[in-house]
C-alpha cells in the first residue's frame, strides 16, 4: 500500500499578473497613420499623455519606460521626419505600441521541480527548489513561469512568496552561427539547396545570414524559395534569451519568441543534468504553431540566460520528452512517446539530434488504455530508473503510475505498477480538465519522493510518497 500525503498548498492562476508585449498591428498603413497622429502633437500634449500612461500604467510593471522605448525602437523604421525627438514623444510612441497581456488569465499547471543552484542559508537538512509552471493566458497560449521554495527534512514544503509582477527576456541580436550548425540542420528539410553553404561564412548573425540568402537570390535558382524559408526557420528557432539579473526568479516569464512557437510552449520538464564535473539543467518543450507540434531543448545555468534549440531527427514525434539525468552508456537518453500512445526511449551522441527509438511500454491496463507517457525525468535508485507514467483511460481520467528500468540499460523495464497511486479526488476532478493529474517533473529528497502536480488542468499543488516504499512495491510485483 502507497500512502501519499498531499499538500495543503494551492497556487492557483492569478489574472492580475500582466505583462506589457509589443502590439503588433498586421497593417504597415495603420502603423504610419498612428505614427503620423503621435508625431503631429505638440510637446505639451505629448508630456500630459504621456504622464497619464505613466500613472495609470507604470507602477504595474517591471521597467516599464524600457519596455516602451523597446517597443519605439521596434516601429521607428516608420518615422520619416529627420527631427530628433524627445524622450518622452519616444515613450508615448512605443505606449501606443504596447499592450498588456495577462499571462495566467485562464489556466497555472503542468510543474516541474529542479535542486536550486543556491543552497547557502539553509537549516540543516533542508533543500531549496526551483518549480518551473505553465501558465496559460489569453489566446490559449501558454508560457513558462517560475518560483522557489523550500523542502524540511521531513518533506514539509514552504513556498517563497509569489510576486504580481512578471518580467520578460530579452533575445539575444548577437548570437552567432557557425556553417556547421547550418549545414548538420539543412538535411532535415525537403528541397534544400546545399549551393548556399558556399556564401555563408564560418561564423555569421542571423540578420546577415538573411543578407546573404537575399543577395544570392540569383545564384541559388533551384528550390531558392524552400531553402530560404529553411534557413530562415534554422535562425529562427534555435536563440538565445536571457533576463536583467536585477530580475527577481519569480518576476522571470518566458514568452513564446520564434514562429513555430507563436501558439504556446507547453509543458516544460525540467532536469539537473550531470556530465563528469558540469551540471546544467535542461528542459524539454513542446512549441505550439496552429496545428503543428515539435519538441525543444531549453538549457541553462542560473536560470538569468537561457539556450533554447530545436530538436531534429527521424525520432523526434510526438511530444512529451524527458531526458535521463545523466548518460548512459556515453550516450544522452531521452523518453519519448512516439505515436501519442506507447513509452519509449531514444539515445543519442548529440543532445539535439535523435533518429531512432525503442518502444518499452504499450497500453494495457483499463487506466492506461487511451495513452501512457511519462511524468518528466526518471529518478536514479540504487534498484533502478524510477519513471512515473502517465495514464489515460475512460473518460479521459489522467492518473499517475510508475515503472522501474534498469540502471545499466534502461530499456528494459524491470517492474511496473499494476493501479495508479494518485489521481483526481473530489475536490481535484472539478475544473478547466476535469478528472486531471499531471506532472512535469519529480525529485527525491531523503525518503520522500516530492511530487508537484497540476489538479484538472487549473491549479498546482504537492504530494509525496515514501520512495523505498513505492520501489518495494514496484518489485514486489
Amino acid at each position: 500500500m502507497i500512502t501519499v500525503t498531499r499538500s495543503d498548498i494551492k497556487i492557483e492562476a492569478n489574472a492580475e499578473k500582466v505583462i506589457p508585449l509589443y502590439l503588433y498591428i498586421r497593417n504597415k498603413n495603420r502603423i504610419r497613420r498612428i505614427v503620423s497622429d503621435v508625431l503631429s502633437m505638440n510637446e505639451k500634449v505629448v508630456e500630459i499623455i504621456l504622464n497619464q500612461v505613466l500613472d495609470e500604467f507604470g507602477s504595474r510593471h517591471i521597467g516599464f519606460r524600457k519596455v516602451l522605448l523597446r517597443n519605439y525602437h521596434s516601429i521607428e523604421k516608420y518615422i520619416m521626419s529627420k527631427k530628433t525627438l524627445s524622450l518622452s514623444r519616444k515613450l508615448l510612441l512605443g505606449s501606443y505600441f504596447t499592450k498588456e497581456y495577462s499571462v495566467e488569465s485562464a489556466a497555472v499547471f503542468n510543474p516541474s521541480i529542479v535542486r536550486h543552484p543556491d543552497q547557502n542559508g539553509l537549516a540543516n537538512g533542508d533543500f531549496r527548489f526551483i518549480l518551473s509552471l505553465r501558465a496559460t493566458g489569453e489566446g490559449h497560449i501558454s508560457s513558462i513561469e517560475f518560483t522557489s521554495g523550500i523542502i524540511s527534512k521531513t518533506g514539509e514544503i514552504t513556498l517563497d512568496p509569489m510576486p504580481s509582477k512578471l518580467a520578460g527576456s530579452y533575445r539575444s541580436a548577437s548570437l552567432q552561427f557557425s556553417k556547421d550548425f547550418i549545414v548538420k540542420r539543412a538535411k532535415y528539410y525537403d528541397d534544400f539547396n546545399t549551393s548556399v553553404f558556399k556564401y555563408l561564412p564560418e561564423q555569421f548573425s542571423r540578420n546577415k545570414a538573411a543578407q546573404i540568402i537575399s543577395d544570392a537570390a540569383e545564384s541559388i535558382k533551384n528550390n531558392y524559395t524552400a531553402t530560404k524559408e529553411a534557413l530562415y526557420d534554422i535562425l529562427d528557432t534555435n536563440y538565445d534569451i536571457s533576463f536583467d539579473k536585477e530580475t527577481a526568479l519569480g518576476n522571470r516569464v518566458i514568452l513564446p519568441q520564434s514562429a513555430e512557437e507563436s501558439g504556446g510552449i507547453e509543458d516544460a520538464r525540467f532536469v539537473e543534468f550531470s556530465d563528469q564535473d558540469k551540471t546544467t539543467y535542461i528542459g524539454t518543450y513542446t512549441a505550439y504553431y496552429r496545428e503543428e507540434i515539435k519538441s525543444k531543448i531549453i538549457e541553462t545555468g542560473d536560470f538569468i540566460s537561457f539556450r533554447i534549440r530545436s530538436l531534429y531527427g527521424r525520432a523526434v514525434l510526438g511530444k512529451g520528452m524527458a531526458l535521463f539525468p545523466e548518460k548512459i552508456n556515453g550516450k544522452y537518453a531521452m523518453i519519448s512517446r512516439q505515436g501519442d500512445e506507447n513509452l519509449s526511449i531514444m539515445y543519442s551522441d548529440d543532445l539535439y539530434f535523435w533518429d531512432a527509438y525503442k518502444t518499452i511500454q504499450k497500453p494495457e491496463r483499463e487506466w492506461e488504455l487511451i495513452q501512457l507517457g511519462n511524468y518528466g525525468s526518471p529518478v536514479k535508485t540504487p534498484s533502478g530508473w524510477l519513471l512515473l507514467t502517465h495514464g489515460v483511460g475512460p473518460l479521459r481520467k489522467n492518473v499517475i503510475s510508475a515503472s522501474l528500468l534498469d540502471l545499466y540499460n534502461p530499456e528494459v523495464v524491470l517492474a511496473t505498477l499494476d493501479k495508479p497511486f494518485i489521481y483526481a479526488n473530489a475536490d481535484e476532478r472539478k475544473d478547466y480538465v476535469p478528472n486531471a493529474v499531471y506532472t512535469c517533473g519529480i525529485m527525491q529528497h531523503f525518503d520522500n519522493l516530492i511530487i508537484p502536480y497540476a489538479m484538472s488542468d487549473s491549479a498546482v499543488s504537492f504530494a509525496r510518497v515514501n520512495i523505498h516504499l513505492l520501489i518495494d512495491e514496484l518489485l514486489s510485483k
